[in-house]
């Protein structure tokens, strides 16, 4: 980022021109703009919006002043016109022997320091109200804000950066084109994010702490008994949702997922993978949910003591958890947000379409569901791929611990096998000791 470079020439300008023109404020009427300055600012301001290469339709302008060059500083001769441009934000151009340099009025009109005034703000009619400006750039950002405060922070060869402060304490920086063009796209990145790293750029309309306040309003549309003990931006997400982290008084901690002020997800500290809750004592809150997980599973007829444990990716209205037991096995929990849930050992869990990857595989249930058919020289000591068949079961390979050969099981749902057959009959069998002799 480099700086906005206005400032020296806001002076030089200041020193050379009528002290009425010097001091013009942004509110200036129509007439503090003399009819000599409108017309020699008409006359010349199409030829430096095209060298400018401005997008701009020119509305209305004016001659903001000259100076002529000092020989004791080497700087050249210089002019600075305003444009107004129809339906957008106007420039302040300054001319000299080289390509014309331009500033959005914008930038203009809202100095980087807010404490310090604009030498020579913009103060035709049309550039006078910039506001619809900066909310059509926020719109293009997708980002929902009726600006309250407006700073420009400067312009670099390709990118235009205006700080916005928006209801709530929420701020955003945004990217726009240089020149500035609210017809093209921008982005918009949270103020929490500057705050949140050492750099040139930081958010200065209002404190980090009133900023971070918007995160107790989160917590009260979560509705999930959070008093709020500590808070803090965690960034943006992949699918475009920011987050929020909160400790609660009691130890529990919780991430919300935000788009557009409203809550598209929450997550559980004690269920998101290490390391991304900073601000909760994880290894608490994973005890304490590992303890529930014990008692659903108890619930559902497991005697599984949970010690370790994964969340799938939701499916439907069940959490669906992988469990490592105080044994050392495996299994699957589905719960449901009320009522009884269910536990799959490993094998079963396959027919529902999940694989534990954590704890050690118990094919014991699949031994037991080959003794319903009298298959009673198998113990299963591996498992192939679920297949769907065309009757719609599911039909699972499975291998003996004697190395002959297995038998393929059908289940209609699983916990309900409805036949086993020996894959020399089955066929599908890709397991190596169900293969027929003589096939790799």
């Amino acid at each position: 980022m480099r700086p906005l470079g206005l400032g020296l020439l806001a002076a030089l300008i200041v020193a050379m021109i009528a002290p009425a023109v010097a001091m013009a404020a942004p509110k200036a009427p129509p007439s503090a703009v003399s009819p000599e300055a409108r017309k020699a600012g008409m006359a010349d301001s199409p030829a430096l919006v095209a060298a400018a290469n401005l997008p701009c339709k020119v509305s209305d302008a004016r001659l903001v002043g000259k100076a002529a060059p000092d020989k004791k500083t080497g700087s050249p001769a210089t002019s600075l016109y305003e444009v107004a441009c129809e339906g957008a934000p106007g420039f302040l151009i300054q001319t000299t022997a080289a390509a014309p340099n331009a500033f959005s009025c914008v930038l203009v009109n809202y100095p980087a320091d807010p404490a310090t005034k604009s030498p020579n703000p913009c103060v035709l009619p049309s550039n006078l109200d910039l506001k619809p400006a900066v909310t059509a750039l926020l719109a293009k950002a997708k980002v929902n804000c009726a600006p309250e405060g407006i700073r420009g922070i400067g312009q670099t060869t390709n990118n235009t950066l205006v700080e916005v402060s928006c209801p709530g304490g929420v701020g955003y920086v945004i990217t726009a084109a240089s020149p500035l063009d609210v017809t093209k796209e921008a982005s918009a990145t949270n103020c929490l994010a500057y705050d949140a790293v050492q750099g040139n750029i930081k958010c200065v309309l209002a404190p980090a702490t009133a900023r971070l306040a918007i995160v107790d309003n989160y917590a009260k549309l979560a509705n999930n008994g959070c008093t709020v003990k500590d808070r803090r931006f965690v960034g943006t997400f992949t699918d475009g949702t920011e987050g929020y982290e909160v400790s609660c008084e009691g130890g529990k901690g919780y991430i919300y997922k935000v788009s557009q002020g409203a809550i598209k997800e929450t997550l559980d500290c004690a269920k998101v993978p290490g390391g991304a809750c900073t601000l909760t004592d994880t290894r608490a809150a994973t005890a304490e949910q590992a303890g529930l997980y014990t008692k659903l599973a108890k619930n559902s007829g497991s005697s599984c003591t949970v010690n370790r444990y994964a969340i799938f990716p939701a499916k439907g209205s069940d959490e669906v958890v992988e469990l490592v037991c105080a044994d050392g096995s495996g299994a699957i929990g589905m719960f449901p947000a009320t009522g009884k849930g269910k536990v799959l050992d490993c094998g079963h869990a396959l027919v529902a379409g999940y694989k534990c990857t954590l704890g050690k595989p118990d094919y014991s249930g699949l031994t037991a569901d080959l003794r319903k058919f009298d298959k009673k020289d198998c113990t299963v000591s591996s498992v192939g791929q679920p297949l769907k068949a065309t009757d719609g079961t599911i039909r699972l390979e499975v291998a003996c611990a004697d190395g002959l050969p297995g038998y393929m099981i059908a289940f209609s749902d699983p916990q309900t096998p409805k036949e086993a057959v020996v894959c020399s009959m089955a066929g599908n069998c890709v397991l190596p000791t169900n293969k027929p002799k003589g096939k790799s």
